[in-house]
């Protein structure tokens, strides 16, 4: 993996911008869920028990594919 430098004022808490950046690359597909926790320093269950927190889904469906879907399989009852 690739190392790059963010300078962040003093008064940022460092896991919650690691947490935002996280988020995004792993919400975009660039990071998994470990590589995602990894980033912040934290183990994969917290990354996950905590991505919420941070407008993060872990699930990977927008609220529209649910609803898309949920609309599909109410044709079969």
């Amino acid at each position: 993996m690739k190392t790059i430098t963010v300078k962040v004022p003093e008064s940022a808490d460092e896991k919650e911008v690691k947490m935002q950046i996280a988020g995004v690359l792993f919400e975009r597909g660039i990071l998994s869920s470990g590589q995602a926790a990894e980033l912040v320093g934290i183990s994969k269950r917290e990354f996950i028990e905590s991505a919420g927190e941070y407008g993060v889904s872990v699930f990977g469906e927008t609220a529209e594919d649910l609803k898309k879907l949920l609309h599909e399989k109410s044709g079969n009852f």
